[in-house]
């Protein structure tokens, strides 16, 4: 018997087939097409055919989830017309097996809690660095999950009032100072032509790049002492795509940490990568009877 992890991204269906929790057995990369659900259920029924005995499905997303439904509450237009779609209920109907349906960050976290840098820790909070910003809490290995799927949104917690405006609608969200589009609007603002990878690769040559490098790992300081304030957590997780550069910047922002967090936290760099998806969807299946959830209600 085999559980299928799928990976739902804007560009990309990545699907991994486990036997076992957190060994992938097989991996599937399929290109995300228009309509997404019709794109998602092809890519499946392709494993499928390849792969019998198949028990049950976990499937990440981005965007707010109704857990209980398997139901997309919204998602951005990254995935056009995906908001609303009712899909633990379209795939059970298909393929007559289980599907639990979680948010991507969610995900992530509970991969990386079981299988990856916070597997000796009880406690644990993600916060994935990418494009934009998002997240997820672990508790006991539970996830933390609310009434409206957006627990994890931690982009769009206010760092600076009347800051720079986020495509949320808001101002001064932390996705607009320590995500990597912040730090592209950085390397703009300081009349550079580099990308940030080159960013951080200049920084013993360049007071620019400290300055910019300096800034971010400041706001992200700041960031996780108010994560820690607010959950207590053993550890902190840092993912996505700005973590792939935390070589140059990890002894600036634990300068940083030094001055503004209660007291001392472990903050590591996540493990799994680009398999983080697919083996924390599996995992939801595998730890799914014994109701690993934490709720809580309005």
């Amino acid at each position: 018997m085999a559980v299928l992890g799928v990976d739902l991204g804007g560009t990309s269906i990545k699907i991994g087939v486990f036997e076992q929790a957190g060994i992938i057995k097989e991996k599937f990369v399929f290109p995300t097409k228009e309509p997404v659900y019709e794109s998602l259920e092809a890519a499946i029924e392709t494993v499928m055919s390849k792969h019998s005995g198949v028990k049950a499905i976990g499937i990440g997303t981005p965007g707010f989830v109704d857990r209980e439904k398997g139901r997309i509450i919204f998602a951005s237009e990254n995935l056009p017309g995906w908001s609303g779609t009712e899909v633990k209920k379209q795939l059970e109907s298909k393929f007559h097996l289980s599907v639990i349906v979680e948010n991507d960050a969610n995900v992530a976290t509970l991969a990386e809690v079981n299988h990856g840098s916070a597997k000796n820790y009880k406690s644990a909070l993600m916060l994935t660095l990418g494009t934009g910003v998002g997240g997820g809490v672990v508790i006991d290995n539970k996830i933390l999950y609310g009434p409206h799927g957006a627990v994890g949104e931690f982009g769009h917690m206010i760092l600076y009032p009347e800051g720079h405006e986020c495509n949320c609608g808001r101002r001064g969200c932390q996705e607009q100072y320590v995500s990597g589009h912040s730090i592209e609007r950085r390397i703009r603002e300081a009349g550079l032509s580099v990308t940030p990878l080159e960013l951080m690769q200049m920084k013993e040559q360049s007071m620019a790049a400290q300055e910019i490098i300096n800034d971010f790992t400041y706001d992200l300081a700041l960031s996780i002492s108010s994560l820690q304030a607010a959950f207590d957590m053993e550890v902190l997780i840092l993912g996505g795509g700005v973590s792939h550069s935390a070589g140059y910047w990890m002894d600036d922002l634990n300068k940083h940490l030094k001055d503004l967090l209660f007291h001392p936290l472990e903050v590591a760099i996540a493990e799994l990568k680009n398999d983080a998806g697919i083996v924390g969807a599996a995992a939801l299946v595998f730890i799914d009877e014994r109701k690993e959830t934490v709720t809580f209600n309005r």
